[in-house]
């Protein structure tokens, strides 16, 4: 990755024209080769780009660009268009590259995947007395996430997801139709846990007789001690 700190004005020509004027920016040239033009705020998007495939060639300015105070001449060429970044640097501040190696991509934290398994090895939190029966339960339509029993011995499907919507409790609705018809299931009761639920989802499943419990991810993992809590 190559990071420049300059002065530049730039134009964009092909499926639209669009130009900056001249100001300080971050020029990023990935391995890519795409490149990204980025002030000093706007959060993270760039204020201009160009998406690979494409090149990229430095050039000498003509001697009117060199009149204005330009040094060099970026011409970023996507491969499969017309579309055309040229890039006119006047003052360098700063250049280097760097060797990032291979990305091992964004691990997401809190999938629904951790919730399970973290339910599951914290089975009470259904309630005093439940005990796990297994995770991935197979039905002939899909695995339940959690199959448990409560105190009194009764099955309990639960249905995890980070952010519970109305598709969550219709995916466990029909879950409940399917197993409540085993009779050695029946009767089944279902929990709809997630970090979040939607208003909507949590009419429809109280509507229905699901329970829905709301679950603090951090607290499950121990990174949250309730105990030093103040309210």
């Amino acid at each position: 990755m190559r990071l420049v700190v300059a002065r530049c004005s730039a134009r964009y020509t092909g499926r639209l024209t669009a130009h900056l004027p001249l100001a300080s920016r971050l020029l990023v040239v990935k391995a890519d080769g795409s490149v990204l033009l980025h002030s000093d705020g706007g959060s993270y998007k760039p204020l201009n780009w160009m998406s690979p495939p494409c090149s990229t060639a430095v050039g000498e300015p003509d001697d009117e660009a060199r009149g204005r105070g330009v040094t060099q001449v970026w011409t970023v060429q996507h491969q499969k268009s017309d579309d055309r970044l040229e890039i006119e640097l006047h003052e360098v501040e700063h250049d280097s590259a760097h060797d990032l190696g291979v990305d091992p991509g964004l691990v997401k934290d809190g999938v629904e995947a951790h919730l399970q398994e973290l339910l599951a090895a914290q089975i009470h939190l259904l309630g005093a007395g439940h005990s796990l029966v297994r995770r991935e339960y197979m039905t002939a339509i899909g695995p339940v996430d959690i199959l448990a029993r409560d105190a009194a011995g009764a099955t309990v499907a639960v249905e995890l997801k980070r952010r519970g919507d109305i598709d969550g409790v219709e995916q466990l609705t029909r879950y409940l139709e399917l197993l409540n018809r085993d009779p050695l299931l029946a009767p089944v009761r279902g929990v709809f846990a997630a970090q979040e639920i939607k208003p909507q989802a949590r009419v429809l499943a109280t509507d229905r007789g699901i329970e829905c419990l709301v679950l603090d991810y951090d607290a499950m993992r121990g990174v949250d001690d309730v105990d030093s809590r103040l309210f």
